[in-house]
């Protein structure tokens, strides 16, 4: 790898860290990075590399955020601990995955979270209690730690996104909170993926060491910048991220 590609990627994944930190989503920025930066490693070890990464940026905004503002240890708690058995059968899955079909799920994904947070001006940017009844948190807690966890593992992008919109929208946290508990849940789901693509050989582990420190970097950055401005703040750094992706990759598509 020559020095312009590792500048990138080093790049990528400072500003990965950040936007994790912040809203989720950092793989967004990561994994495109890594198939322009690094194309000739397989699509299975760009994935296990990205989790070596993220996991360590992902478990310092963690600390951050617990020093510094509840968290929701009921749902984060046992969404965190069945992530890492489904984000790992996920793993186990994804050398099925291939570039034709990664980058259209990538854009259906950040299209998706744009059109939600498009279209619900008001959800997260305020919290409302009276939405966290019972059933709610357990649909809460089981659609993290299953479905969204299990997605972490097969493809990834957007997990932290689809994290904090499912607590803003299910139990009614505002953006900050959920983006508290959404990194808690995001470290089991790395940990389980990491583990299983590990054990098939799927990490480039010189390179991941290298991109877990810039990570690192950036997701402290985000962190403490989210808990200092607010929801308002969180939201807003989600559009313009999701909106710049779409435009990158939808042009990457129709070019190639």
């Amino acid at each position: 790898m020559d020095a312009a590609d590792l500048t990138l990627l080093l790049t990528a994944a400072t500003a990965a860290g950040w936007v994790d930190a912040v809203v989720g989503g950092g793989g967004l920025l990561m994994l495109p990075a890594m198939l322009i930066g690094a194309p000739q490693i397989p699509i299975a070890t760009v994935l296990g590399t990205n989790k070596l990464t993220a996991i360590a940026g992902t478990s310092s905004a963690v600390i951050t955020y617990a020093r510094r503002t509840p968290i929701d240890w009921k749902v984060a708690g046992p969404a965190s601990a069945t992530a890492i058995i489904f984000a790992g059968l996920g793993a186990w899955y994804a050398s099925s995955v291939t570039t034709a079909i990664f980058r259209p799920a990538i854009l259906a994904a950040l299209l998706a979270v744009a059109a939600f947070v498009t279209f619900r001006p008001a959800m997260g940017t305020i919290a409302l209690p009276h939405k966290r009844t019972p059933p709610r948190v357990a649909a809460a807690t089981g659609l993290a730690g299953t479905a969204i966890a299990f997605y972490d593992g097969f493809i990834g992008p957007g997990t932290g996104t689809f994290l904090v919109l499912t607590m803003t929208a299910t139990i009614g946290t505002d953006y900050l909170a959920g983006s508290a508990i959404a990194k808690i849940v995001n470290a089991g789901t790395n940990l389980g993926a990491l583990t299983v693509f590990a054990y098939h050989g799927h990490v480039w582990w010189k390179l991941g060491a290298a991109l877990a420190i810039a990570n690192i970097i950036g997701a402290q950055l985000g962190a403490r910048l989210a808990l200092r401005k607010g929801a308002a703040f969180v939201r807003a750094v989600l559009l313009t991220v999701v909106c710049g992706l779409v435009a990158k990759l939808g042009f990457d598509m129709l070019a190639g």
